[in-house]
C-alpha cells in the first residue's frame, strides 16, 4: 500500500491509501513467520519511546498473529500502538471504524489498511484475530460475526449489559471453536498480580477483608453516561472482576449505596457518580468497592487484602518518587492522571498473552465466562441501589444455555 508515515505519531494526517480492503496485505499468510509481514511503513524512521525499540530488533522465526482492530477510538488507538510498536508476536493488518476520519487517521499512523465496514475487515483471509474496541452495545454483534468467520477474538469489557445477549455470543464462540479473551487489563498489572501471588502463596494467611478504591480524575461526558450502562457497568465492573480474580471465590450477595455528588445531570439516567458496594464471597471474605467519578488529585487506584496472617496493599503510581520536605510540609507530586498512564504496561501484557494463547494453543487468561461474571455482580449492585436492600446474585443470574453448561470458556 502507499502510505506516508509522518515524523511523529500524532502529527497531521496525510492522504490515505486507495487499496481495496480485501486486497490489502494479500501477501500476509495467517500466523505469518516472515519478518517482512510487519507493514513496511513501520520500518521507516519513526521516533518511538525508547522502551518500545525492541519492536525494531532483529526478529526470530516465531510466528506472529495478524490482527484487525474494530473501533478506532481511544482504546482502539492504544491497542493499535501496542500491536504495531511494542508486540513481537503480532502484526496490525487493518483498522475498521464507522468514522471514515478515524479509520484513515489510525491506519495511516500504523501503516495498515483502513476499513469503513468491519464486515470487510473480518472477511479478509489474512486476518487471524480481531481486537474489538467499539462501543459496548456493538460488542456482541461483532463477536458473533468474527466467530462465524473463524477469527479469534479479543474484546474490551463489558461484553454486553444483558446476560441473554452475552450468552448468545458465547454460544457462537464455543460453536466456532475460536478463542475469546475479555479485556480486563488490570489482571495484567504487576501490582495486582503481586497481590494475587501473595494470596495464592499464603503469605498473608486466609483472606478475610478486601478493600478496592477506584476513583476517576474527572466525570465522563454526559453523552457517554447515556449509553454506558451506568457506574457499576462501566466503572465498578473492573473492580468486580478484580475482586473475583484476587479472592478466587464467587460473590454471593451485594449491598450498594450510591449518590449524585458531582454532576446532577447523571440522575436523570438512573445513575450515580459516587458508590460504595459491599460484597460477601462464598468463601466468607467480605469486601468493599469504593468508586467516584471525580478525585480532584488524580486517578486513585488502591487495594488492600487483610488475611489471618497479615495484609498486603498497593498504592497509587506516581510520575516520580521525589518527596519534598521543608518546614511547612512534606509533599510529593500528584498520582498519574488517568488509566492510559496508570495501566500502560498492562495493556501490552494482556495482548501479548492473548497472541501467545492463540499462536501456541494455550488457555486465554480471561475467558468469556470471566467477562460474564462481573456483569452479574454489576446487575445485582444496581438492583440493590434501586431497591435499597442486599441482593443475592441468584436474583439476577440467568440459567446458562445447555450449550454452555460445563464449559470452562476455553477453546
Amino acid at each position: 500500500m502507499t502510505a506516508f508515515v509522518p515524523s511523529s505519531f500524532h502529527s497531521q494526517w496525510v492522504r490515505p491509501s486507495t487499496t481495496h480492503p480485501k486486497s490489502a496485505h494479500a501477501a500476509l499468510s495467517p500466523l505469518s513467520t516472515r519478518p517482512s509481514a510487519r507493514p513496511s511503513a513501520v520500518r521507516m524512521s519513526v521516533p518511538v519511546p525508547k522502551e518500545s525499540l525492541k519492536a525494531f530488533a532483529p526478529t526470530t522465526d516465531e510466528p506472529r498473529l495478524n490482527i484487525g482492530i474494530i473501533g478506532a477510538g481511544r482504546i482502539g488507538q492504544v491497542h493499535a500502538d501496542n500491536i504495531t510498536f511494542r508486540l513481537r508476536n503480532a502484526n496490525l493488518v487493518g483498522v475498521s471504524s464507522g468514522s471514515r476520519k478515524l479509520a484513515e487517521r489510525c491506519s495511516l499512523e500504523h501503516g495498515c489498511q483502513p476499513y469503513y465496514d468491519y464486515h470487510e475487515l473480518i472477511e479478509n483471509p489474512a486476518i487471524d484475530a480481531v481486537c474489538i474496541c467499539s462501543a459496548s452495545n456493538q460488542h456482541t454483534t461483532q463477536i458473533i460475526a468474527a466467530a462465524r468467520a473463524g477469527k479469534h477474538i479479543f474484546c474490551e469489557k463489558p461484553i454486553d449489559t444483558s446476560l441473554d445477549v452475552i450468552d448468545e455470543a458465547l454460544r457462537e464462540v464455543r460453536k466456532a471453536g475460536v478463542k475469546l479473551q475479555v479485556g480486563f487489563n488490570r489482571r495484567f498489572d504487576q501490582n495486582y498480580r503481586r497481590v494475587r501471588k501473595a494470596i495464592e502463596n499464603n503469605e498473608i494467611g486466609t483472606p478475610q477483608i478486601l478493600h478496592i478504591v477506584s476513583r476517576d480524575p474527572a466525570p465522563p461526558p454526559i453523552e457517554y453516561v447515556k449509553t454506558s450502562g451506568g457506574i457499576w457497568m462501566d466503572c465498578s465492573i473492573h473492580d468486580m472482576d478484580m475482586a473475583r480474580y484476587l479472592i478466587g471465590s464467587e460473590v454471593e450477595d451485594v449491598y450498594t449505596l450510591g449518590a449524585v455528588n458531582i454532576n446532577p445531570e447523571i440522575a436523570q439516567y438512573g445513575d450515580v457518580d459516587t458508590s460504595i458496594v459491599t460484597l460477601r464471597f462464598k468463601n466468607g471474605v467480605i469486601g468493599t468497592i469504593d468508586n467516584s467519578r471525580q478525585a480532584v488529585y488524580g486517578y486513585d487506584q488502591r487495594c488492600e487484602v487483610l488475611g489471618s496472617g497479615g495484609s498486603i496493599h498497593i498504592n497509587n503510581n506516581y510520575q516520580n518518587s521525589a518527596v519534598i520536605s521543608n518546614s511547612s510540609a512534606v509533599k510529593r507530586d500528584l498520582p498519574l492522571n488517568f488509566f492510559m498512564d496508570r495501566y500502560t504496561d498492562s495493556f501490552i501484557v494482556e495482548l501479548n498473552e492473548f497472541c501467545d494463547a492463540v499462536l501456541h494453543n494455550k488457555p486465554v487468561p480471561c475467558t468469556g465466562l470471566d467477562g460474564r461474571a462481573p456483569v452479574v455482580i454489576a446487575l445485582a449492585a444496581k438492583k440493590s441501589f434501586q431497591e435499597k436492600r442486599p441482593v443475592k446474585l441468584s436474583e439476577v443470574e440467568t440459567r446458562l444455555p445447555p450449550e454452555l453448561v460445563g464449559w470452562d470458556g476455553q477453546n
